[in-house]
């Protein structure tokens, strides 16, 4: 199993330099792959900022990404409850800090907005801002 980097996953997805898309897609096919969350993490604010793609082409490339055969991701429930949360309109950086803390009672933040989108779509830990 071969773990990849962010510029990997973002070559597979968008397909902008031919030579390094296709090594991208014969490592893919030709051995198992892992994928941190963080790297899903640094390709969603590349496919978002870098290449401005929509917020539901980024979260259908990503699981996509996450959905291929012979990939195995990092904590792959709490990347899916981000990304479901992300296409109900959270900062998917926001919803995955939020999914990766569980095992706490509550998260703080200076970010009122954070703590509204939380709300509103029930999340938890609950979001307190300071």
């Amino acid at each position: 199993m071969v773990a990849i980097d962010t510029n990997i996953a973002v070559r597979l997805l968008v397909n902008d330099d031919p030579a390094q898309t296709k090594k991208a897609v014969a490592l893919f096919t030709g051995q198992e792959v892992f994928i941190p969350k963080t790297v899903v993490l640094e390709t969603e604010w590349v496919l978002r900022g870098v290449y401005q793609l929509e917020r539901s082409r980024v979260n259908a490339a990503l699981r996509a990404l996450l959905s291929l055969e012979r990939v195995a991701i990092e904590d792959e429930a709490t990347l899916f409850a981000a990304l479901d949360s992300h296409l109900n309109g959270m900062d998917f950086a926001d919803a995955l800090h939020l999914a990766s803390s569980q095992r706490a009672d509550s998260f703080a933040t200076f970010d009122s907005a954070f703590k509204a989108r939380a709300k509103k779509l029930s999340l938890h830990p609950p979001v307190t801002r300071l």
